[in-house]
């Protein structure tokens, strides 16, 4: 058996029946078709943040519940992750999103973006990474120039979630191209502002559900009241909340290496082999007891990691150890236990053979495996 979890409530259990139930009515039945299409449904959002699930740590003044506790964050997160319904970005927009615009956003800023993202009316993604520019955010070459009352945006951006649904992107652009880490600032830019266009539905290994895409940046003009946050902050602005977004990838690998596991030990249990099950084989035994004990494990930092978080204490490298030792956990896990699934686990028709595909990613997005140990090394001082 796991051991007993401590950091929730029962008011965040309750809570994670809410999203259970959401993902049961208006997620699982449809994932299918959006893997074939590319993209969800973009009623979702709207769907999500009826019932609560996405938008929920917006003030209520802009419609939200006005709920800021990181621990409903993880439980979308792991209940997405569980259930293997990756499509609907709700942990981009509860965990990346929702704190930019809370913490950097205008009055303005905030009747025009919160509100819709609080009834799902709008969504957004951020575009950091480029052709030339994924973990090394300091080369980054989108530019952003002021002229008069207005940003002009030259440039190209890639690998972005949400980024052929997404009303309003969250560019990350260099104004000042002298000035190092300093010269970076975020704008905001709205779908249908001319000069900005979206490229081609990136065709992805998996995750085929959630949209991903290029997007392309020519003499675009936007107002110079979309400047999110303060000119020339940018980079640190996204590494304020950086620790969080990477304990949010660290959760989901937990959640989603759990669920593949429990089921591989059912799987283990019924499947026989030389008139014995699978999971008796001494081999077989002992791989299963190193996930269940490496699991646990896991999931014991993860939670302290979460209840940082609430306190306010989380830091970089404490997220950074989550997120590479979480994440190549969850493919060491989803690997093995396609190989005691044997045949079986090479068709689709099987969790652990789409959790084979999705997995992959979980070691590069948010930083990489080796930037996260670059963090934990650096602070040790080398």
């Amino acid at each position: 058996m796991p051991t007993p979890r401590s950091v929730y409530t029962p008011e965040h259990e309750e809570f994670r029946g809410v999203v259970r139930d959401f993902l049961t009515r208006e997620v699982a039945p449809y994932h299918d078709q959006w893997e074939i299409d590319g993209q969800v449904d973009k009623s979702v959002y709207r769907a999500a943040a009826a019932a609560g699930v996405m938008g929920f740590s917006v003030p209520e003044q802009y419609g939200g519940l006005g709920v800021d506790d990181f621990r409903y964050n993880a439980i979308v997160a792991e209940e997405l992750a569980a259930s293997h319904l990756s499509g609907p970005a709700l942990t981009l927009h509860n965990d990346i999103i929702a704190p930019y615009l809370l913490r950097l956003t205008t009055e303005d800023q905030r009747e025009r973006w919160l509100t819709g993202l609080a009834s799902g009316e709008l969504t957004f993604a951020i575009g950091m990474s480029e052709p030339t520019a994924g973990s090394d955010l300091a080369g980054i070459r989108t530019s952003a120039v002021r002229e008069d009352d207005e940003w002009v945006i030259n440039g190209q951006k890639t690998f972005i979630s949400n980024g052929i649904l997404s009303d309003v992107v969250i560019v990350v652009c260099r104004t000042d191209p002298e000035a190092g880490h300093k010269g970076f600032s975020l704008i905001a830019v709205e779908a249908g502002t001319p000069g900005f266009e979206r490229g081609r539905k990136l065709d992805k290994m998996g995750h085929k559900a959630q949209d991903t895409a290029e997007l392309f940046f020519a003499d675009c003009r936007v107002p110079a009241s979309n400047l999110l946050g303060t000119e020339g902050r940018g980079f640190y602005h996204l590494m304020e909340n950086l620790p969080s977004e990477r304990l949010s990838i660290a959760i989901s690998a937990v959640a989603g290496a759990r669920n593949i596991f429990d089921q591989t030990v059912q799987y283990a249990h019924d499947r026989q082999a030389f008139g014995q099950a699978i999971g008796s084989f001494q081999a077989n035994r002992f791989t299963i007891a190193e996930m269940a004990t490496e699991l646990d494990i896991a999931q014991i930092y993860v939670d302290n990691c979460i209840a940082q978080v609430v306190e306010g204490t989380l830091s970089a490298v404490d997220a950074a150890k989550a997120k590479w030792w979480c994440t190549e956990l969850h493919k060491r896990v989803v690997d093995q236990c396609l190989q005691l699934h044997g045949g079986y686990g090479f068709m689709l028709e099987y969790p652990v053979a789409k959790a084979y595909r999705d997995v992959r990613i979980s070691t590069i997005l948010g930083g990489t495996t080796e930037i996260m140990k670059d963090i934990v090394g650096r602070d040790l001082g080398f």
